[in-house]
């Protein structure tokens, strides 16, 4: 009798197991439908962070160019209040495309004094008809200040020379000019062509400038 009520409880005991065994494997199934419900969230979640990284990037390069004027009032203050200086100096920089049709100018960086001060791309096709633009104005403490250009040309061909449209270059320049304590500096930075036949289409654009230095008047 002994062995026939332990025969049934083995058997009880070993038609439990296999309910058992499965709970486990239940829960790794659930396990994987929650992360692949999880998944696009994730997706989601990446395409936003890239969106705010983008928009943060525009604020910080607004930032710096806000600095960079600070910076050259602050100084201007010091050169007048600290080391005597009377009015200080101002400046002013134009851009000027002198360019043939046969180029396009593309987009186009100005730096003043390491920092950047303007910065256009063609997108809208403004860039390429604007002929004389303004770029920037302000105080700037007396001495000597550096303008660094740099312009990306697309060629613009026709006729036999309609394989320059395939050309895509850059052009860069750095000119050195002084602000002269009480004077407004007018630099004009030209973008034009070298005069020749034998120069080449990359070699033919260049940068030249002109600067005009005229006194403050008294409320200027």
């Amino acid at each position: 009798m002994k062995r026939i009520i332990t025969s049934i409880l083995l058997g009880l005991a070993v038609g439990a197991m296999p309910a058992v065994a499965q709970e486990p494997a239940s829960e790794a199934a659930a396990s994987e439908s929650v992360s692949e419900a999880a998944a696009p969230a994730a997706d989601n979640s990446g395409a936003d962070y890239h969106l705010e990284l983008l928009s943060l990037e525009e604020d910080v390069n607004s930032l710096k160019e806000r600095v960079f004027r600070s910076k050259a009032t602050l100084q201007l203050l010091k050169e007048i209040v600290i080391e005597g200086s009377t009015t200080g100096s101002r400046a002013t920089v134009w851009h000027v495309n002198e360019l043939s049709k046969s180029y396009d100018v593309v987009s186009i960086t100005y730096l003043l004094d390491g920092q950047s001060v303007y910065s256009r791309t063609n997108d809208d096709g403004s860039l390429a008809d604007s002929k004389e633009v303004k770029i920037w104005e302000g105080a700037l403490p007396p001495g000597n200040h550096n303008i660094t250009v740099s312009a990306v040309l697309q060629g613009n061909g026709f006729g036999v020379f309609k394989y320059v449209e395939n050309y895509n270059f850059s052009v860069r320049s750095t000119y050195g000019f002084e602000a002269e304590d009480e004077h407004h500096a007018s630099v004009r930075v030209i973008l034009d062509e070298r005069n020749g036949v034998g120069q080449s289409f990359i070699e033919r654009p260049q940068v030249t400038y002109e600067v005009q230095s005229t006194r403050l008047s008294e409320g200027e």
